[in-house]
């Protein structure tokens, strides 16, 4: 049976080419719309996190009919450390759009996901978007994802994919890039011509390949997956297992069926070859699980998911201010938490300690640990996490660390400071080129190098500088890198800082806080530009006298604190250091709050 009324794709491209936009307007331009309908931009990214972010986290299904054909999309994350995602939704799709954009080309996760799609032997549709920008360089893109492609070992048929150019804020697609196009008509046809419908044998006993987790506190958790054979029915008996046969084969039955129709889960009854449905009713089911007739158990070979690379620790917030702001503070709220998070987050690892307050949480990168301490921080969740640490590992007595291929587009003038500090963090020059007046250049760095680096490269480059980077391997330890070239401004007591006491505490570095902030002793209120920590004290008052009035103190002038958001906290962390995470604030902290016991563990060091 050959499906002739279905495709599946997925959408896959480098962070900010356009993804989400363009699937706005396929969704309009395929009536998922009244025409008078007020739709939110980028109506895909339905977290709160991706939509202040502009960043897909999680992967989203939708589909559209076009000429009575059902056209099934998933747009896929950008982000590497979201790769997890990918890896597992392309298992449910025929054939991809490469989004590329037109004026930055191919960037590293471009090449991440195209690789996955490429070894999977899926058809690959390259869509250029943003032909609109000023400095687009449509002449130039062609040839770059044409050597993209070679150096992934495309095969000839994936080396003849079809090139469209488009606008996806514009809502046109054409053939040719001297031409803007109407409408998307010519990107549907290319989908309906190009990608192979899905073809298998309905009547065969049914299998299935779950590739998705989702979670509900009503139903529990729901398998999402596409049917290889055979055909599924509400109220079904099957049998799930794994292909590695982690566990034993148990029987269930298919309590609701659901597909999507535009941004709807629609119950059905039945579903076919083909299909990419929802089903819940089966305790247990996990990524991996193949769903199979009862009596016919074959389970699928699963994509192996990348290891995770940076590790954190998650442990209960114990700092003088605990309990003010969080709904949850216990371990056992932490432990809970944490642990269903594995229920969908098939990349994310989490372990126990000899300490019942802390858990060791491993990720695929600082932004996919980031992310779920935000998320945590929102659902109430008050917890003390640890400076980002790499997983290292053993290859025969050998110490092996992650290294990251890196890739930053800076203006010419930024080239000699981004040359200097990548010297320091152990990094290796692969390739430079100039495209235009900017400059991009290519490192194979450390991933520890990373770690802090983000705002150093931010005020080299005055901004304008772009940096991304995707896991490449593993590779000899490459030995000792600087963890950061600042000290600590560390609170002296207890109490609420005061203008004076800020005042006199500015003349040594940066302050993170204002007035009337609630501090306590151990705890971090500015940067000291000296390697090493000095004690302020913040809530030092001006003593009064009969001469001097306390009016007086309106005159000091304070420059404005820095403030710091997630990353940036995590990024400033020394080793000897913790962040409080509460729903309303961000606080670093000393590990020993004691000054005076931080002093004696220093002299007996020394």
């Amino acid at each position: 049976m050959v499906r002739n009324d279905l495709r599946n794709i997925a959408i896959i491209a480098h962070v900010d080419h356009g993804k989400t936009t363009l699937v706005d307007e396929m969704l309009k331009q395929g009536g998922a719309f009244r025409e008078n309908q007020n739709v939110a931009e980028r109506v895909m990214d339905s977290n709160d996190l991706e939509r202040e972010r502009g960043i897909t986290i999680l992967a989203k299904n939708t589909s559209v009919c076009y000429n009575g054909i059902k056209i099934n999309i998933i747009d896929t994350p950008g982000h590497a450390d979201f790769g997890g995602e990918v890896e597992r939704v392309l298992n449910m799709v025929d054939g991809v759009l490469l989004l590329v954009d037109a004026a930055e080309g191919p960037m590293p996760q471009t090449r991440f996901v195209l690789s996955k799609a490429l070894e999977m032997g899926h058809k690959i549709i390259i869509v250029v978007n943003k032909i609109d920008r000023p400095d687009a360089r449509l002449d130039e893109i062609g040839d770059e994802v044409l050597e993209l492609l070679l150096e992934l070992d495309a095969n000839d048929e994936q080396l003849e994919s079809p090139i469209l150019f488009c606008s996806g804020r514009a809502g046109t697609a054409s053939l040719s890039q001297y031409e803007e196009g109407e409408d998307l008509t010519p990107l549907f046809d290319t989908i309906v011509n190009y990608i192979e419908p899905p073809q298998g044998d309905e009547n065969a006993p049914l299998q299935m390949l779950i590739s998705s987790i989702d979670y509900n506190e009503y139903v529990g958790r729901i398998g999402i997956g596409r049917i290889e054979r055979g055909t599924a029915r509400v109220g079904q008996a099957i049998t799930v297992g794994d292909y590695h046969e982690s566990r034993k084969p148990y029987n269930a039955k298919l309590v609701t069926l659901m597909q999507i129709q535009e941004l709807k889960r629609v119950p059905v009854e039945t579903a076919t070859v083909g299909d990419i449905v929802w089903v819940s009713g089966i305790e247990n089911i996990t990524i991996g699980d193949t769903v199979c007739e009862n009596g016919a158990f074959e389970p699928l070979p699963f994509t192996k998911i990348s290891e995770p690379t940076v590790e954190m620790t998650f442990s209960v917030n114990d700092s003088p201010l605990a309990g003010r702001d969080g709904k949850f503070v216990t371990s056992r709220q932490l432990r809970d938490r944490l642990f269903k998070e594995l229920l969908k987050d098939v990349s994310l690892r989490v372990s126990e300690t000899d300490s019942t307050d802390s858990f060791l949480v491993a990720g695929r990168g600082e932004m996919h640990l980031s992310i779920l301490i935000e998320n945590m921080r929102r659902e109430g969740y008050e917890l003390a996490v640890s400076t980002p640490r790499v997983l290292f590992r053993d290859d025969h007595g050998k110490k092996m660390e992650p290294i990251e291929r890196l890739v930053i587009d800076v203006p010419e003038e930024s080239v000699g400071s981004v040359m200097e500090k990548m010297g320091t963090r152990k990094a290796e020059l692969q390739s430079m080129h100039p495209q235009g007046s900017r400059m991009r250049l290519e490192f194979l760095i450390p991933a520890r190098g990373l770690f802090g680096y983000k705002s150093e490269f931010l005020t080299d480059t005055k901004g304008e500088g772009i940096m991304s980077s995707v896991f490449e391997g593993y590779e000899p330890y490459k030995g000792d890198i600087p963890r950061r070239s600042v000290g600590s401004l560390v609170s002296f007591e207890t109490g609420d800082s005061v203008t004076y006491g800020l005042y006199n505490a500015q003349e040594r570095g940066n302050l993170f806080i204002g007035a009337g902030v609630p501090v306590y002793e151990g705890m971090v209120v500015g940067q000291s530009p000296k390697g090493e920590d000095i004690v302020v004290n913040v809530c030092k008052r001006k003593h009064l006298t009969n001469t001097r009035a306390s009016g007086s103190d309106d005159a000091l002038r304070l420059v404005p604190p820095i403030n710091l958001s997630l990353e940036d906290c995590l990024e400033f962390l020394a080793d000897d250091e913790l962040l409080e995470v509460t729903p309303k604030n961000l606080r670093i902290r000393k590990r020993i709050l004691s000054n005076t016991q931080r002093a004696k563990n220093r002299a007996k060091v020394i």
